[in-house]
């Protein structure tokens, strides 16, 4: 008998209008990642957008990646940074049965993207601090809660101005096993990394003013952890450091 495998899809290209679970109708693809691809979808019933991952069915063996994320939101409810999570549907998408993923839909742009449309690619630095603080906050809430991200970088913040403020909110989860404390320590290390790539990484570090290389530090693993051990201590300093020009 031969040994039946499992698809290997890089897209399921749904196009604009196509209804799925007979619930959804498809408005536009926000973006696409390791696990699948994201869609902004509209409740048929309600007119409510929506937020729906389809999961490629190599990286979703036996729904096991679909459930460790759900429950792993569920967990993280309290938290403001975390999508909430609403249900899941099996559908099938160019030929295979897959599973979607439904959670809150939140305006906003991809940090990298965001970044990139500023003048000259990059954030000033007193608007990167000011976003590095919410992300800080927000992430620190998800470590109190004994969880991680596992995957932070400038392609999972979803960032949008509300007033004199970012709104932030964190996307595509990754499990790395059981949390540990290297894995908030990876956390933390990622973070910087963040402000190092959103204020024009390697080619504008040497004219970071002192209070970015004071929390990039040469992006050195041993100084950052032994100066921002947790998310707590990132964002203490965030709140309480004193610029150098008057």
């Amino acid at each position: 008998m031969p040994r039946r495998t499992t698809p290997r899809l890089t897209t399921f290209a749904l196009p604009a209008g196509r209804l799925i679970a007979g619930k959804y109708v498809v408005e536009s693809r926000l973006g696409s990642g390791y696990e699948g691809e994201v869609y902004k979808v509209v409740e048929r019933k309600t007119g409510a957008p929506r937020a729906a991952k389809l999961f490629f069915p190599h990286r979703n063996a036996g729904d096991r990646a679909v459930t460790t994320y759900a429950k792993r939101m569920e967990r993280l409810r309290r938290c403001p940074i975390i999508l909430k999570y609403h249900h899941s549907e099996e559908i099938e998408a160019r030929g295979v049965w897959t599973t979607v993923m439904v959670s809150e839909f939140v305006e906003g742009v991809l940090l990298e993207r965001f970044a990139r449309a500023q003048p000259g690619g990059r954030l000033r630095p007193f608007e990167a601090l000011s976003l590095m603080h919410e992300i800080a906050a927000g992430l620190e809430c998800v470590h109190r809660m004994g969880e991680y991200h596992g995957d932070m970088h400038v392609g999972n913040v979803l960032v949008r101005r509300v007033g004199v403020r970012f709104d932030v909110r964190l996307v595509d989860m990754y499990d790395w096993g059981r949390p540990s404390a290297a894995n908030i320590r990876e956390d933390v290390f990622n973070l910087v990394r963040i402000l190092y790539d959103i204020t024009g990484g390697p080619r504008w570090y040497a004219k970071q003013p002192p209070e970015v290389k004071a929390i990039c530090l040469g992006l050195k693993r041993t100084l950052i952890a032994r100066r921002f051990p947790t998310t707590r201590a990132l964002r203490e300093h965030l709140e309480s450091f004193e610029w150098s020009d008057a």
